[in-house]
């Protein structure tokens, strides 16, 4: 594919420049701890250092340029969109840089985690660093993407607190291709980000939760006991003991299109289930149990002959260790005994083993609209299932089951025709539109002379 820039025909790896209104003060007095944080980080000597990928092609044109010479329907604006002013040295989205995804998360004590949203929330708005950050009594977790420079920023505004120093971190690149639909978008239009690239650009979500990774047990605490750390050049070996069991903490859509080698996949449908297939599987109460994993099967088999009520050793895995950090300490209250887990998870194993030594068998999903990556963190080959949020093969877009943005043949079955249809009406919404709920989703409704509201006028279709 080629781009066209006035006339002359450009390489696809050429990234489109970052566009965006010029950002205005913001007179709250709660935003003052962000921008005193964000003042500080702009000082060379604490500014962080992260290896970040770097692309040396990058071209500026504006992003209505790019929709006229880019012919996928997936970049289209409403035709009273403009092209915003380039952004202020407030936003400070520097020309040349590529995009990154970072996934990160702490365990922590944090009481007061409610008053570090509106400020976190602020700078990832102003720096134009998209993606979604949980905030719980227990920590942080989120995944975002946006510039080296200012995930760098938003990076080191979190480990600002003390208690939140020390954040494990996955960092991914961003293709150029991804790039180009990224940057592709300017704020007066009303279309979200292309489904191809990581979020959406202009949107990030803080939320404010219980836990930050969901087992519906609060009371289980990686701050209080964890399991070991294993790193990924020592997982091979780890794995390969025959006395050593080996436990996807995943849930089963996400197994289905890649795992370990000897791998025991629970058949979870969610983390909160994972309690309780310990409980089915390890009878604790009944001595003298060998525990020998059947991955065909997703069960523990249980033998008579001499064995030991638990396995000797557990080794467990997840997508970036978040999640075995709470399982390994719920098999700790369970009273196991040696509890293992991949340190970085699926994603710091797929970017430090090379694929010749990988003991790696797929790929591995993520929560994102890349859906899928291999090793050395490149795109993966899945896409997703809008119906079901599922990963999908090319094998799978064949069958007779798949409807784009409704079915695919892991859900068809399940949808009744009413919940088909309701799809199809949104996919045409997300067609006409680019956003579902039609150009004024999000607006407010103009006003009439008398005061009443009134709908603004629907672009024809």
């Amino acid at each position: 594919m080629q781009i066209t820039v006035g006339g002359r025909a450009t390489a696809p790896r050429a990234a489109l420049r970052m566009l965006s209104t010029t950002f205005s003060s913001n007179p709250n007095p709660s935003f003052s701890r962000t921008m005193k944080a964000a003042a500080e980080l702009h000082s060379p000597s604490k500014t962080p250092k992260f290896p970040f990928f770097t692309n040396s092609e990058i071209l500026n044109f504006s992003s209505q340029s790019a929709c006229q010479s880019i012919t996928s329907p997936k970049c289209s604006y409403a035709t009273t969109a403009t092209s915003p002013a380039p952004i202020s040295d407030a936003g400070r989205v520097i020309d040349g840089s590529p995009l990154v995804v970072v996934s990160f998360y702490k365990f922590a004590d944090f009481p007061d985690h409610a008053d570090f949203r509106k400020p976190l929330k602020d700078l990832c708005e102003q720096l134009r660093v998209s993606g979604g950050i949980i905030l719980a009594p227990e920590g942080i977790n989120g995944s975002i993407c946006g510039t080296r420079e200012s995930v760098a920023e938003v990076i080191s505004f979190i480990e600002s607190d003390e208690r939140l120093k020390g954040l494990r971190q996955v960092e991914s690149p961003v293709s150029p291709e991804e790039e180009a639909i990224h940057h592709g978008h300017t704020s007066s239009s009303p279309l979200a980000a292309g489904e191809d690239v990581p979020f959406r650009w202009d949107h990030v979500r803080v939320k404010l939760k219980k836990e930050i990774v969901s087992l519906g047990m609060p009371s289980v605490s990686p701050i209080e006991k964890v399991g070991k750390y294993v790193s990924p050049r020592d997982w091979n070996s780890l794995i390969s003991d025959p006395d050593t069991v080996v436990i996807d903490v995943r849930n089963s859509y996400e197994i289905r299109i890649g795992k370990f080698k000897g791998a025991v996949d629970p058949r979870t449908k969610a983390f909160r289930e994972f309690p309780s297939w310990v409980d089915d599987q390890f009878q604790l109460a009944q001595p003298k149990n060998k525990v020998v994993p059947n991955s065909s099967s997703g069960n523990i088999e249980k033998a008579t002959e001499g064995g030991q009520k638990v396995p000797p050793r557990v080794a467990m895995y997840c997508t970036g260790g978040i999640r075995c950090e709470k399982a390994s300490s719920f098999l700790l209250s369970k009273g196991f005994k040696e509890v293992y887990h991949l340190q970085g998870g699926i994603l710091k194993y797929l970017e430090e083993v090379p694929d010749t030594d990988s003991l790696w068998e797929g790929e591995c999903f993520v929560f994102d609209k890349r859906v899928s990556v291999d090793h050395g963190l490149e795109q993966g080959t899945f896409k997703l299932c809008y119906g079901c949020k599922q990963p999908v093969s090319d094998a799978d877009m064949d069958a007779p089951e798949w409807e784009y943005g409704v079915s695919c043949p892991y859900c068809f079955s399940s949808k009744s025709e009413e919940e088909k249809e309701r799809a199809r009406a949104r996919q045409r919404q997300f067609e006409t539109w680019g956003v579902i709920g039609g150009p004024d989703k999000g607006r407010r409704p103009a006003k009439t002379a008398d005061g009443s509201d009134r709908s603004i006028t629907h672009m024809s279709s």
